[in-house]
């Protein structure tokens, strides 16, 4: 399930004058990955648009070499 139809499947109570919208935890499940999947996707096109504004320079870019940085994420 995508995340517009984790949406689409929101059902709705009313407690002491409160709405609340009530959905699975599958469907959160999935909404949560639909929003992670799209947040990697603005990531992924501003890094890119940086390396085109650098001509192709990765060090211009601001990105880092794997070899360079690898050990700190141990």
């Amino acid at each position: 399930m995508v995340g517009l139809e984790a949406l689409q499947s929101v059902q709705y109570v009313t407690v002491k004058g409160k709405r609340f919208a009530i959905l699975s935890a599958n469907d959160w499940e999935a909404l949560i990955e639909w929003l992670e999947t799209l947040e990697d996707i603005q990531v992924a096109k501003k890094a890119s648009e940086a390396l085109k504004t650098a001509g192709g320079n990765r060090a211009r870019a601001g990105w880092l070499k794997w070899d360079d940085i690898k050990d700190e994420l141990d």
